[in-house]
């Protein structure tokens, strides 16, 4: 601050120790000094009846002006002081608010994931196309067209989860399988076909190997009479099985049963040995049912509107939630949609570090 030109020169003293003031204690002695009861300031004002009358108007504006400049600097001054105070004591006290960085585990690959691209990148090297569906279906697709009858128990309410009826009038589901999906590829495609159908599926079933959501793969092969026949279907399923699970000498038995989609129809099973609740994959004289094949009846190539007199062809299903938890050692297929971390820490696998996709050829 530079000092006013026409400052009293008995308060340039007082000024200039204002300006030097460096304490809030030391401004507030000041203060009272010049502007107390007793200071010298007030006192001016006061003993202006002292001055010669010619001279006491404008001395009394003088005084006045003097003494509103000390108010104004010292409320400026008060506020520098207080302002430098609380900065100094900000630094002094500051706390340190951050928190460490919290350890973020990378995120896992879910089992099932895994699986459905080891399925896929399989079926791929064989030329199969993906195909995929809607989740609920028309009971025609769902059943009918499967040569699934009315008084078939898989449409009975128990094992079935119907859906309202759709605004046309036809009767919907939550898919029971994935077979809907190859019935709409012959109404839209014609043959050669080669699919494999992945997908989610519903069926009113609940414990530790079954669950009312699982998901199915199924694959259909069509093409003229002669280029697809069991023997492909066995050799397809037998090369897919010992890939998947990695096991050269993998054993697979077809045992005789009934579709209503299929004929001839089979059941897959897959050698294995069962210990003390521990179950082994490979040639040791016991089987596990894995999955169920046939050859694709003439009714349901004839109401996808395929001549069963020109084409034949193959289909085979498997859940394979099953598989993943045979390849991996899952016990409870549960824990599959459960969205639980842990388990998923446990059980996922880590996108950097999977476990090498499976590579084969079939011919």
């Amino acid at each position: 601050m530079s000092l006013p030109l026409d400052l009293s020169p008995e308060l340039v003293d007082e000024y200039q120790a204002l300006e030097a003031t460096d304490s809030l204690q030391k401004l507030e002695e000041l203060r009272v000094s010049l502007l107390g009861k007793e200071g010298k300031l007030t006192l001016r004002v006061k003993d202006i009846a002292k001055v010669a009358p010619e001279q006491r108007k404008s001395e009394g504006q003088k005084r006045n002006q003097e003494k509103l400049l000390f108010e104004t600097l010292l409320q400026a001054k008060k506020a520098t002081l207080e302002k430098r105070a609380l900065d100094a004591r900000l630094q002094e006290e500051k706390i340190d608010l951050t928190l460490p960085i919290r350890h973020q585990s990378k995120g896992k690959i879910h089992p099932l994931t895994q699986t459905f691209d080891e399925i896929v990148e399989i079926f791929s090297q064989w030329g199969f196309v993906l195909a995929e569906g809607p989740q609920i279906e028309s009971d025609d697709f769902n059943f009918t067209k499967l040569n699934i009858p009315p008084n078939h128990p898989a449409r009975q309410m128990q094992d079935t989860f119907y859906m309202p009826t759709s605004e046309d009038g036809q009767e919907r589901v939550l898919r029971t399988h994935t077979s809907p999906v190859q019935v709409r590829t012959m109404l839209t495609q014609k043959p050669p076909i080669r699919i494999i159908v992945p997908g989610r599926v519903f069926r009113n079933d609940s414990d530790a190997t079954h669950s009312p959501q699982f998901h199915q793969l199924e694959a259909l092969v069509i093409d003229e009479i002669g280029k697809v026949t069991m023997a492909h279907l066995k050799g397809t399923l037998l090369n897919f099985f010992r890939i998947f699970f990695g096991i050269d000498d993998l054993p697979l038995r077809f045992r005789p049963s009934f579709f209503p989609f299929t004929e001839p129809s089979a059941e897959i099973d897959i050698g294995c040995r069962k210990n003390k609740g521990e179950l082994t994959l490979g040639n040791y004289g016991d089987w596990l049912e894995l999955g169920g094949c046939g050859m694709v009846n003439p009714l349901v190539l004839e109401n996808c509107g395929l001549d069963s007199t020109r084409y034949q062809g193959f289909a085979f299903g498997m859940g394979y939630d099953r598989m993943a938890m045979i390849k991996y050692g899952i016990p409870d297929i549960r824990g599959f949609f459960e969205s639980d971390v842990r388990w998923l820490s446990h059980y996922g696998f880590s996108p950097l570090d999977i476990p090498s996709l499976a590579k084969g050829s079939i011919r």
